[in-house]
């Protein structure tokens, strides 16, 4: 057996036996398929997994974007816009920015633009299984809605800023209002290309009466959008998003009760399989990371790894104060801590 088949062997054994692990020590899903992954990671004989970063991006993010912006409510996201947008963006480019100004200072010879892309890399949170504990602890719906929508965007202004930090390394230059504009066009390509292909596919559906046909180009829809947008240099986050927020409106009169008995089961479970294979990926990338840092000395990684934790409490002291100050109400800042404290969880792990 080589060792690609052996690395889907133990994928497959893994995201079943942990995900029924799970449901016995009644522990989210998502912590302890990282945590599966972490120790399989030093299993003798387990091969070495290489998570491609274009690979998450064009297999895995599509389908689960679509997913979630199909099952979401327009008009409890609309009531949230508010709250939503600050966190999926406000709060990242702040995290983004932090990060980039620790790296430049502590990390000599660090341009701004790498910096910059840095920040990027590690300023969006994936809120997965911030929602599966919140769902079990009984938490309002209301604060899983935004901690949903904010997942929707975030991952697009991270992209879209790492995109533009990178673009400027390359160029050796880098100018903010042009950075802004490229931002601003990124967005709005990507929302344009979405509502195209949203209403292509749904105009298409609508004139099929096969349930196993329309599921099939419900799978599509993710990929039509997000890879063009993609390609023209748009958000195709965003254009994933916008076609399922499109598709998932015009739904009721696009399915038959029979297509959506069979699109609910069809898509909890794919959805399930791309998290639980992703999760336990990311658990199996720590003996790579650990070879790659094998230079550094074991105070100098914990060295950083407090002064990520530093910044993440001077954060929580801005907020606090802005909240003092009447720039925010007590529930956005609430919120917005709770997006540090899953990258604080992030640093324990």
């Amino acid at each position: 057996m080589g060792e690609p088949e052996l690395l889907l062997l133990v994928l497959m054994v893994a995201v079943g036996g942990l995900s029924v692990l799970a449901g016995v020590v009644r522990v989210p899903y998502p912590i302890l398929l990282v945590l599966g992954g972490l120790v399989l990671g030093f299993v003798p004989g387990v091969p070495r997994a290489v998570l491609p970063p274009d690979l998450v991006l064009v297999l895995f993010l599509p389908p689960l974007l679509y997913q979630a912006a199909f099952f979401s409510s327009p008009r409890d996201l609309r009531a949230d816009t508010r709250v939503i947008t600050l966190l999926a963006v406000g709060l990242v480019l702040a995290t983004m920015s932090a990060v980039a100004a620790v790296a430049h200072t502590l990390v000599g010879g660090l341009p701004w633009a790498a910096a910059f892309a840095l920040g990027a890399i590690v300023s969006p949170t994936d809120p997965l299984a911030a929602t599966a504990i919140a769902r079990r602890l009984g938490v309002p719906r209301r604060l899983v809605t935004v901690l949903e929508g904010e997942s929707l965007v975030n991952d697009a202004t991270a992209l879209v800023a790492y995109r533009l930090a990178v673009g400027a390394v390359v160029a050796g230059s880098f100018t903010l209002w042009a950075a802004g504009v490229r931002f601003v066009a990124g967005a709005v390509g990507g929302v344009a290309i979405g509502l195209a292909v949203g209403w292509l596919l749904a105009e298409a559906r609508r004139r099929i009466e096969d349930p196993v046909v329309e599921i099939v180009l419900s799978v599509v829809t993710g990929y039509a959008a997000y890879l063009p947008a993609d390609r023209l240099g748009a958000s195709g986050v965003l254009a994933a998003v916008t076609a399922g927020l499109y598709v998932g409106w015009r739904a009721p009169e696009l399915a038959s009760p029979a297509t959506r008995l069979l699109g609910f089961s069809f898509w909890e479970v794919l959805v399930y399989l791309l998290n639980a294979v992703l999760f336990v990926l990311v658990g199996l990338q720590l003996r790579p990371i650990l070879s790659g840092v094998s230079g550094y000395s074991a105070a100098v990684l914990l060295g950083q790894a407090a002064l990520v934790r530093e910044l993440l409490e001077a954060q929580r002291r801005e907020i606090v104060r802005l909240r003092n100050q009447g720039a925010i109400s007590s529930e956005v800042m609430h919120r917005i801590e709770r997006d540090l404290d899953l990258e604080d969880s992030r640093l324990e792990i």
